[in-house]
């Protein structure tokens, strides 16, 4: 009889069968030149590459979620930040720590080609001192080589009009654009007074509203005391303007009006500047903007409210403003100057408007560019300059 065969024993097959040989998507790696003539190594299988895909795709995505995540954790922390700390926000208005340029010596005007200017300092308080710039009209530059403040003070009993100017936030005395402005003037014949308030540049102290005021105002008096009847007018700029009418206002007030003011890109209240400012356009639509941010301006006792004190202001006003202008919007600087003539205490007192369209590209700070502004001033405070 034929032996039969066991029906569960399996046929034949070379003992090197494995498991990984009967589930291809367990395979090792194999080096290039190893396990058959594919050439280049090879890992896994197709479909493991292809299942890795989504993986990173669902990396990119985590990423972006999580990125937008810590932004709205930012920008939800922001405004109750500036709530609880309304000290941050003062530092913004002021921006007084930005001291651009930097590594200037406000010490030595010539550094920035104001050869014909003197640096000293004066005492508007006990303990605090204020840096002080005076540059003389262009004409004198040679005779005012190596003087010191006696020759640069007696300058001021000559025949040529003052200038006091007071500058915006961030930066110092010695910001470009500023000394550009200085640069003009002086050619035009003026003299130009400028200052740091205290706690800005090299000068002491901390800034608030009414420290900038007391000094604009200590300023002023010192330089009216050495002119005597000469023209002193008064110039600002930006944050300046509104330190600029506080100032005047004080001055008509106590019945001693300036010779005229002179507003550059001005705003009407600080309120109105802040949420009208670029930075304020990620919150401006905000719920509650007002509370979260204006209101912690206000805490600080800050106001700069050009917009009221116009309406007690009685000296010829110029306002000057470019229609780019992106930090104070050139309809804040239209509005105030409809307030302005249309204030009683300004009737009879010239006040004058002068826009500047986009295509000079003149933005907030470079009027001064303005082949026009000898012939703007010369017509307003009726003066003859030299060179226009």
């Amino acid at each position: 009889m034929r032996k039969r065969t066991n029906s569960l024993t399996a046929p034949d097959r070379p003992s090197t069968d494995t498991l990984l040989d009967r589930e291809p998507a367990l395979r090792h790696c194999h080096p290039a030149g190893e396990g058959g003539p594919q050439s280049g190594a090879r890992c896994g299988s197709e479909g493991d590459q292809s299942m890795a895909k989504p993986f990173r795709r669902l990396g990119v995505v985590g990423r972006v979620k999580r990125f937008l995540m810590w932004f709205m954790v930012v920008y939800i922390s922001i405004p109750f930040l500036v709530k609880l700390c309304p000290s941050i926000q003062a530092k913004l208005v002021f921006l007084n720590f930005v001291r651009l340029p930097y590594f200037i010596d406000l010490k030595r005007p010539q550094d920035q080609g104001l050869n014909h200017t003197i640096n000293y300092y004066l005492e508007p308080e006990a303990g605090l001192q204020i840096g002080v710039w005076h540059t003389v009209p262009v004409q004198m530059w040679r005779e005012a080589q190596g003087k010191d403040r006696e020759w640069y003070d007696a300058t001021l009993l000559n025949t040529q009009p003052v200038i006091l100017y007071l500058h915006g936030n961030a930066g110092t005395r010695g910001g470009d654009h500023r000394v550009q402005l200085y640069k003009v003037l002086s050619s035009l014949g003026y003299h130009v007074v400028t200052f740091d308030y205290r706690g800005w540049g090299d000068s002491d102290g901390s800034p608030s509203e009414s420290g900038m005021t007391s000094d604009a105002l200590f300023v002023y008096t010192q330089l009216k005391q050495r002119i005597s009847r000469k023209p002193l007018y008064i110039w600002g700029h930006s944050l300046g303007t509104g330190v600029a009418t506080n100032l005047v206002r004080r001055l008509c007030d106590a019945g001693s009006a300036p010779d005229a003011l002179i507003l550059e890109s001005p705003f009407t209240n600080i309120r109105e500047e802040a949420k009208s400012h670029p930075f304020s356009m990620v919150y401006r639509y905000l719920p509650g903007f007002d509370w979260f941010f204006l209101d912690a301006i206000t805490a600080n006792d800050i106001q700069f409210a050009s917009d009221e004190n116009v309406n007690h202001i009685w000296c010829p006003v110029l306002i000057l403003h470019a229609e780019d202008d992106g930090v104070v919007p050139f309809h804040l600087g239209k509005k105030l100057y409809n307030m302005a003539a249309q204030s009683k205490s300004l009737a009879g007192h010239k006040v004058q408007f002068i826009p500047f369209p986009p295509a000079l590209a003149y933005k907030h700070k470079f009027i001064y560019r303005s082949p026009e502004l000898p012939h703007i001033l010369s017509d307003f405070l009726g003066t003859v300059h030299p060179h226009a």
